[in-house]
């Protein structure tokens, strides 16, 4: 039974209180306003004083109001018609189709046991060079991509979810722009991906406690589709407007802030996100994608720095590229050893004169005079950067290893590229 409350003892911002018993903490309630119905949250309880995080903000709310506790924490429906829709922070659509009730899960449960989980083995391929040759991208690897705000990450992640060789594709946005879910929808709709893709979208005009639910409803939705057998790719944009979400309500908590005023638990509170990224057994998969934007470019900034030693590596998005230097995953050499026997050390060759030509670079704008090696490094260099790091490059790993040998062969010798002699027999390219 439903318990009904008609006195609230006290409103500050979006947080109310009221005397309750037999309340349990993350449990929903429905408060009815002047403005209407809205869903809050318990998040607080010091004896029977209970205190909830109102989804729609405190405007409206009066101490008069009722509140009716529902007995259960947040819950989304899951089925097949979850596909090719778009739904907010509170589960409701967001794209005028139906409601879904049937078949309601809970969402925020703990992280699947390491005794069903398998060692990663399988490469996802994207289409996109700096991803698959250098730093593959592996089932149930959970990687950032590091950005400051202003570069393109949003538009890198269309292209990963219209690309990636994945079953399910869902997509938590979280403080987007409306151009941007406007944007994600008509690129993955044009991409025919739309049919296979399900979207949970905060904007940033949209109430702050329904962002920190994003993650938990793509992830619980995401996990009910790998016990399927699904291989599911989860993309998240941005992580540091989850974070800050996270910091405004334990303001309004008063709760003790820790660095630059983020709260104690935040990185409890990340790892238990992107630790659902799994390899089942048994079943299906979970990898995440998570952008995290980095104010002022700064990698030690409380979010970025956290997240760093959760995941197994990360992407840097710079100058609209995604950088050599600094990118890594730690899991590609779990597959890159199985796809071609030129994987491997074509993809440190290459980077090892692309450090070479930024050596090169360097010298050239203090005027040094360029020998005919560094001549050759820049010729390289140039060619790298357009065929290999633009973003707008979209090629499969055979046909971007295929490239590789040709850009080494257009700019060096073969025994200039320090590559071993079996694979330069094999792979050089044979001009007429």
């Amino acid at each position: 039974m439903k318990k009904i409350y008609s006195k609230i003892e006290s409103i500050t911002g979006s947080v109310i209180t009221v005397r309750a018993d037999n309340v349990r903490y993350g449990d929903l309630a429905e408060v009815d306003t002047s403005f209407g119905t809205s869903l809050a949250e318990v998040n607080r309880i010091e004896n029977e004083i209970v205190s909830l995080q109102v989804f729609a903000g405190g405007r409206g709310i009066s101490t008069g109001d009722t509140v009716r506790f529902l007995g259960h924490p947040m819950e989304v429906s899951f089925s097949e018609n979850l596909l090719g829709r778009v739904f907010n922070g509170s589960g409701s659509p967001r794209d005028k189709g139906p409601e879904l009730h049937e078949n309601m899960i809970t969402i925020g449960g703990p992280s699947v046991n390491p005794a069903q989980r398998i060692i990663p083995r399988r490469m996802i391929r994207t289409g996109i060079p700096m991803i698959d040759l250098f730093n593959t991208l592996v089932v149930s690897q959970k990687l950032p991509i590091f950005s400051v705000s202003g570069e393109p990450y949003n538009e890198l992640l269309a292209r990963i979810a219209m690309q990636a060789e994945v079953d399910i594709i869902i997509l938590g946005g979280m403080g987007l722009k409306y151009d941007d879910y406007l944007s994600f929808k008509e690129t993955l709709e044009d991409g025919g991906a739309l049919s296979r893709t399900v979207m949970f979208v905060h904007t940033s005009a949209d109430p702050t406690v329904e962002c920190i639910m994003i993650p938990d409803l793509s992830l619980a939705v995401a996990e009910n589709f790998a016990l399927q057998g699904k291989d599911v790719l989860v993309l998240l944009t941005d992580m540091t407007n989850f974070a800050d979400s996270m910091k405004e309500i334990s303001i309004t908590q008063e709760q003790v802030p820790s660095n630059r005023g983020y709260p104690g638990d935040l990185y409890s509170q990340l790892a238990s996100r992107y630790e659902k990224a799994v390899d089942f057994d048994t079943a299906g998969s979970i990898t995440i994608l998570g952008v995290t934007t980095m104010p002022g470019d700064d990698v030690t900034h409380p979010v970025p720095d956290n997240t760093g030693y959760i995941t197994e590596g990360q992407y840097y998005l710079k100058n609209g590229r995604i950088e050599p230097f600094g990118s890594l995953s730690r899991l590609k050499q779990q597959v890159n050893g199985k796809t071609r026997a030129d994987h491997r050390a074509l993809m440190d060759g290459m980077i090892k004169l692309y450090s070479a030509y930024k050596d090169t670079l360097e010298k050239k704008s203090m005027g040094f005079i360029m020998t005919a090696w560094d001549e050759k490094l820049l010729k390289y260099g140039e060619m790298f950067e357009k065929q290999m790091m633009d973003l707008s490059v979209n090629i499969p790993l055979e046909q971007a290893l295929d490239l590789g040998w040709e850009i080494l062969s257009d700019c060096f010798s073969p025994e200039e590229t320090g590559l071993r002699t079996e694979l330069i027999d094999q792979f050089w390219p044979k001009k007429d």
